[in-house]
């Protein structure tokens, strides 16, 4: 016996056949769609260091997961205005940002705070939240290793450091440059000038030539422009690449850089969002984590000298030189580390005084 369907049951089917369709289609399409990850940077995302560092880290992310991830980025963005910036990024749909400065943090921890599906990560601060985590690299390693190479390559025992702020993270610079520099070489002494700025070349300019004024001969600094770098060359005076490569501006005068490499980091976070595993933490990466990368050495620089600092770089590595081993003495003469001890994190990460034979103050 044969049946025969209602024309309407027939028309019904159709659409219920067209409508799964659909909604299989819709969810294919919100699977494949990427997850879009926002960058903010305090300075300009090209030429050189910081800001440029963290634009690498970027870019190899993109490289890294192709087309599961968008990344997006603003750069040169003020402190005060982070929080804006951050708030524009979730309104984009971006579900993980991270704040590439300091005083990006509380802007972040407000944007955190209204955006609990965000997963937000902040460098180098100290605040943290259920959706905001902390990460940061052991700058102060690479800054040793440039003291180690100063301290020998200086004929005039006098090194000098362009600094912006004395906030803990440049004073740790600030003391391991010196403190690995009297290591080879105890008549050093290290002059500084603040700048009170991160990025800004002709101030940064001016601040190195007032150093190399008084004698400095082998300049550092924690700015983010190459700046220090070319007057340095100049004069025919040593420099170093301070977070990149700086060799396209300083030449052979660059004697070596100290590059990091935050991609480390932003690999794992990216990794970790994807598979729903993501967790806020407080991170600190350093030369063993391969976060900081000693290279491009100047062609003038003596082999004995790398040779000496590739050593140092491998006993910090392994544990058996770390940079702030005791004795420890500030500049009032106070010891604040005793002998044979090593500094704890926890007071590397507060650390508001100067090693003895850093000349020149903090300003307030």
């Amino acid at each position: 016996m044969s049946t025969t369907q209602h024309p309407l049951a027939s028309t019904l089917s159709l659409r219920l056949c067209a409508s799964a369709a659909l909604l299989a289609c819709t969810s294919l399409a919100q699977a494949a769609e990427p997850l879009k990850v926002g960058f903010v940077y305090i300075g300009p995302a090209s030429g050189a260091g910081w800001s440029y560092a963290h634009e690498l880290g970027r870019q190899q992310v993109q490289k890294t997961f192709g087309d599961k991830v968008q990344t997006i980025f603003v750069e040169k963005v003020a402190e005060g205005d982070s929080e804006r910036v951050v708030r524009d990024l979730a309104a984009q749909g971006a579900k993980v940002i991270f704040g590439g400065a300091f005083g990006f943090m509380n802007g972040m921890v407000n944007a955190a705070r209204d955006n609990p599906g965000i997963a937000f990560e902040h460098a180098t601060g100290y605040k943290t939240a259920p959706n905001l985590g902390i990460y940061d690299i052991r700058t102060y390693e690479g800054a040793c290793l440039n003291g180690t190479i100063a301290g020998k390559m200086t004929r005039k025992n006098v090194l000098g450091v362009v600094a912006p702020f004395p906030i803990p993270e440049i004073v740790r610079n600030l003391n391991a440059f010196t403190l690995c520099a009297q290591a080879v070489n105890p008549k050093i002494e290290t002059r500084v000038v603040w700048v009170n700025t991160w990025y800004d070349p002709p101030k940064e300019r001016e601040a190195a030539k007032t150093l190399l004024g008084q004698g400095v001969d082998v300049l550092m600094q924690n700015t983010d422009s190459a700046a220090p770098l070319q007057a340095a060359k100049e004069v025919g005076a040593w420099g170093f690449g301070w977070d990149t490569d700086m060799s396209e501006w300083g030449g052979e005068a660059q004697l070596a850089a100290a590059r990091l490499d935050w991609s480390v980091h932003y690999n794992k976070v990216v990794a970790d969002v994807l598979a729903k595993r993501w967790k806020p933490g407080n991170v600190w990466l350093g030369l063993k984590d391969k976060a900081i990368i000693y290279d491009h050495y100047s062609p003038k620089l003596p082999a004995d000298v790398r040779k000496l600092v590739e050593q140092r770089a491998k006993d910090i590595i392994s544990g058996k030189r770390p940079v702030f081993n005791g004795p420890l003495i500030d500049q009032a003469g106070t010891t604040r580390v005793a002998a044979g001890k090593d500094m704890p994190d926890a007071d590397k990460l507060k650390m508001n005084w100067l090693v003895k034979g850093v000349i020149g103050g903090m300003p307030q």
